[in-house]
């Protein structure tokens, strides 16, 4: 594994009660880059995104990250290893403010015991310390400041993906995994995501990995895409080289208007 790559994915299938959802999987995300997933509903997208953080174990293949192969990984453990990730429908805590719902991203990393918390011992209030100012940190890079006490579930969708996007990124990973973080947007809140996921890309030297349908935005924003097609790799390369790739425009870019 070049020390220009982060990750490769090699050879990986997955099935669900003998049905193919990933077939003999293949491909690498250079380090520091935004790489693209596309394809049609079905096409195994989603699916692999749960092979990367460790919510399903593949049927056969490897994942190498950092230099290192990844056996057997769970979503705790990927986490720990610098993997974050956004899920396609909200997962946030409705009734909590966005500031809470930010700390819940570094839940998994506290130290400190329960019975520490409780009684306000000093690694406790250290570590309370430290995870407020990351969330300061999150909230300003964001834009998020204004509603930072305001309940999650009283905010506009688009807001709500944004405070999602927070949630993942406060635990600073070294790969982020956004699992169509536009969708249901109209056109000014992808404007507005697609700015947020670029500086995170440049400004934090964060690798991104994302699944989106919207083709325009995809090839805005990306530097190398992959496309599948019934859990089949049919295209891999650069923008301009998937939009000219035959097999591509058959499967998915053909169907788009």
């Amino acid at each position: 594994m070049s020390d220009a790559e982060i990750l490769q994915v090699r050879n990986i299938s997955l099935s669900f009660k003998g049905v193919k959802a990933i077939s003999d999987l293949s491909f690498s995300v250079r380090r520091g880059e935004i790489c693209a997933l596309i394809g049609p509903n079905g096409a195994g997208k989603s699916s692999l995104l749960n092979v990367l953080n460790g919510v399903y174990r593949p049927d056969s293949g490897e994942l190498i990250f950092e230099s290192e192969r990844l056996r057997r990984v769970h979503p705790l453990e990927a986490a720990r290893r610098g993997i974050g990730r956004t899920f396609q429908n909200n997962a946030l805590f409705k009734k909590m403010s966005v500031v809470d719902n930010l700390l819940t991203g570094l839940s998994r990393y506290m130290r400190s015991g329960f019975l520490e918390q409780a009684l306000g011992l000093p690694r406790a209030r250290r570590e309370a310390r430290l995870f407020r100012e990351r969330a300061e940190e999150v909230l300003e890079f964001l834009e998020l400041q204004p509603w930072r006490d305001v309940e999650v579930g009283s905010l506009a969708y688009g807001l709500q993906k944004r405070v999602e996007l927070g949630r993942a990124l406060i635990a600073a990973p070294r790969l982020l995994l956004l699992d169509e973080p536009m969708a249901g947007m109209n056109a000014e809140e992808k404007r507005e995501m697609s700015r947020f996921i670029a500086d995170i890309n440049r400004d934090l030297d964060t690798t991104v990995v994302l699944i989106e349908h919207d083709i325009g935005v995809v090839m805005g924003l990306s530097a190398h895409v992959v496309v599948l097609d019934y859990g089949r790799k049919v295209g891999d390369g650069t923008p301009a080289e998937v939009q000219a790739n035959p097999e591509v425009i058959a499967a998915y870019l053909g169907t788009v208007h």
